[in-house]
């Protein structure tokens, strides 16, 4: 398994880690995977006989109860692993069980280190954005999360690029932790990454954690032009809570995948996950697994690197319209906005 840096930090992370959003099967993320204690181990020693040594959850996963199912696994060898959670969302009925306040932080971390089984927490990323809580009040609580020993590295998700350069400046102005990652969407038929992101990324130093490569399970080479939808799918069930992709888009992307999965022998899966580990930026995928097939499928994006010839046919494939500003940068002033990649 390859390793590498999470931003600008000092942290090694391998490149792909473990999603446990299947974990604990409660309320409407029941259809992304019901996996108990007992599978969940038997998942982990799967990920580290293979070096993907870093687990990814949120305390909304399930209501909590993926946090609690990954606590369990990970017992006796906490040492072992890296551990990343995310927390913003709304986590309860009350008024203050919502976004980054002080008040909501310090009781979020807490509930998550509990449900962990742990004392500290290695990547901690805000789930989304809260405009109502001034960054000076979000920062100076996570210094001091920080500075007790409670989370070692924080991090962001979903968030604009105004947000995180906001965000930034007022670390940088107090003194207070950087954010060193930036849990984002980003795949094949999902690039719009690339577009502010990715050249904040390199300009600040952030690393790219990439949740959903594949898609939203579009990737996986279940979805084809002229065949019926898979009737095992979790895609029917939480499209209404994911990103939007044209069917005309998926198809034309999975068709180049398919040519490129003829001359290298590898799954269409593998192929869409060893694109992103290519790309700038990219620091880890957070692969998603309901069993022991589908983890190994995944696995086996590592350890290979695609050609230039098939990057190359891949990102015409996918390639879209940007909006604006950037169609306009590419197009008329591109010496001195060079795209990142």
């Amino acid at each position: 398994m390859e390793y590498r840096r999470l931003g600008r930090s000092g942290l090694m992370v391998p490149a792909l880690s473990l999603g446990t959003g299947t974990f604990g099967g409660v309320g409407r993320l029941a259809a992304w995977g019901t996996t108990d204690a007992t599978e969940a181990r038997r998942l982990l020693d799967i990920c580290l006989e293979a070096g993907v040594s870093m687990f990814d959850t949120a305390d909304v996963y399930s209501l909590g109860e993926s946090e609690r199912v990954l606590g369990e696994a990970i017992k006796g060898r906490r040492d072992k692993v890296l551990v990343s959670t995310k927390a913003t969302f709304r986590f309860g009925d009350g008024p203050n069980d919502i976004g980054s306040s002080r008040q909501h932080l310090l009781a979020a971390i807490d509930g998550a280190l509990s449900r962990l089984g742990t004392d500290y927490i290695d990547l901690f990323q805000l789930h989304g954005f809260d405009a109502m809580t001034p960054p000076e009040e979000v920062l100076s609580t996570l210094d001091v999360l920080v500075r007790a020993g409670k989370i070692r590295y924080v991090g962001v998700s979903n968030f604009s690029g105004w947000h995180l350069m906001k965000s930034l400046g007022v670390a940088d102005k107090h003194g207070f932790p950087r954010y060193v990652a930036n849990q984002t969407y980003y795949s094949l038929i999902g690039r719009d990454y690339e577009w502010e992101l990715m050249p904040l990324g390199l300009d600040q130093g952030l690393g790219a954690v990439v949740w959903s490569p594949l898609g939203w399970g579009r990737l996986t080479g279940k979805i084809r032009r002229g065949q019926p939808k898979p009737e095992v799918s979790r895609l029917p069930q939480t499209a209404d809570f994911g990103p939007p992709v044209p069917d005309e888009h998926v198809y034309r992307v999975v068709e180049a995948i398919d040519e490129v999965a003829k001359e290298t022998g590898k799954s269409v899966s593998q192929i869409a996950l060893n694109w992103l580990l290519q790309r700038p930026t990219v620091s880890t995928l957070i692969i998603g697994a309901r069993n022991e097939t589908q983890l190994r499928e995944n696995l086996g994006a590592v350890g290979w690197s695609l050609t230039k010839d098939q990057i190359a046919k891949l990102d015409a494939a996918s390639k879209v319209t940007l909006p604006y500003p950037y169609w306009h940068q590419r197009g008329t002033f591109s010496d001195r906005n060079p795209p990142p990649v």
